[in-house]
């Protein structure tokens, strides 16, 4: 086998059946470089597994009840959520051709061979690799601004940033949560009101989610070597950290 990297890829497994999804943890247990970080039985909870987590790479059963494992990487592809590597998992190889299509990592008859298992671990590792620097932060083109209009009931209101406890964004709609009420920003994406907010004081944990550092309450353990942070807002806000930025918690917090 090749040299191990220190590196960890986080995986999910997807299968519906018991027995095999139980059969390729156990044979993942000798791959000291991958950490299972959750399991799912449909397609629909691999979807939203894949999101809240973003793993680095999903075993992903080709033929489940509903939503099967083709129709899940073509949702994925739909979605701006960070498509992680596939590799597809059947007893039969009809489905090579369009896994490839797909653009999967690997594919892997059932039942998996370990040595099989080890090239496509290793090809997702070297990938892992190649990619693992981190995004550039957004460009700012001027200071960070200290204060932010903000829309509630019909009216624009001017907030210090940094009484803005967490920003989100979902279906293209920014919110910014402050302690007094929840209202909308006038921004087209999260990443441009990062930019305009002070880098040292507003961290982007996960891709639909930017936090004031000063305003965690909490730091709660979740998936398998994974967090969420919880924010002290009213509803004391519970946020996935992704997989990209645990590390940077780890040292942020000295875990």
């Amino acid at each position: 086998m090749p040299e191990r990297s220190s590196a960890t890829i986080s995986a999910v497994l997807v299968d519906d059946e018991a027995l095999a999804l139980n059969e390729l943890a156990y044979l993942l247990r000798d791959f000291g470089e991958v950490e299972v970080a959750g399991t799912a039985s449909n397609g629909i909870e691999a979807l939203d597994l894949i999101e809240k987590i973003e793993p680095d790479l999903v075993f992903l059963d080709v033929q489940m009840p509903g939503l099967d494992g083709l129709g899940v990487v073509r949702r994925l592809r739909e979605t701006d959520i960070p498509l992680p590597h596939i590799v597809l998992t059947t007893a039969f190889d009809q489905y090579a051709v369009e896994a490839f299509r797909l653009e999967a990592l690997d594919y892997l008859l059932k039942p998996v061979e370990k040595a099989r298992l080890a090239q496509a671990i290793e090809r997702a590792r070297r990938i892992v690799e190649e990619r693992s620097a981190e995004l550039p932060s957004p460009v700012r083109t001027g200071p960070a601004r200290s204060r932010i209009l903000v829309r509630y009931q019909g009216r624009n209101l001017i907030v210090d940033a940094a009484d803005i406890i967490y920003v989100t964004i979902e279906e293209g709609v920014i919110s910014v949560v402050t302690p007094d009420f929840e209202g909308t920003a006038n921004y087209r994406t999260i990443e441009e009101m990062q930019s305009d907010l002070d880098p040292d004081l507003f961290w982007r944990v996960h891709r639909s989610y930017l936090v004031n550092v000063n305003r965690i309450r909490e730091v709660v353990p979740w998936f398998k070597s994974s967090f969420q942070v919880k924010m002290d807002d009213r509803k004391q806000s519970l946020i996935p950290v992704s997989r990209v930025q645990t590390k940077k918690l780890r040292l942020l917090l000295k875990l």
